[in-house]
């Protein structure tokens, strides 16, 4: 695990979201939710939540890919991605 995830693991885990479990797994950051949270919901504010959080990292950036997933559904987003991510159409 590098710094840049680690903090961004503190800084989440900080926030205090009842019934989230946030974990490290290899560079990804994993965060699972009940069951009763929509996914898509989730979805659709990550970005802005995300950029809010970020101003109290002042760590080098790195890739770091977030898995938000319930035992029904998973998203995924990447934060800082490389150009490969891009070219994949992933973002």
């Amino acid at each position: 695990m590098n710094a840049y995830q680690q903090k961004w693991i503190e800084v989440l885990q900080h926030a205090n979201v009842p019934q989230w479990k946030i974990d490290g797994k290899g560079d990804d950051i994993l965060i699972h939710v009940p069951d009763n949270r929509n996914i898509k919901e989730l979805a659709d504010n990550l970005e802005t939540v995300l950029a809010e959080i970020s101003l109290d990292i002042t760590l080098p950036k790195e890739r770091l890919r977030f898995v938000i997933k319930n035992s029904r559904e998973e998203i995924e987003y990447i934060l800082n991605p490389h150009e490969s991510d891009l070219e994949n159409g992933n973002e």
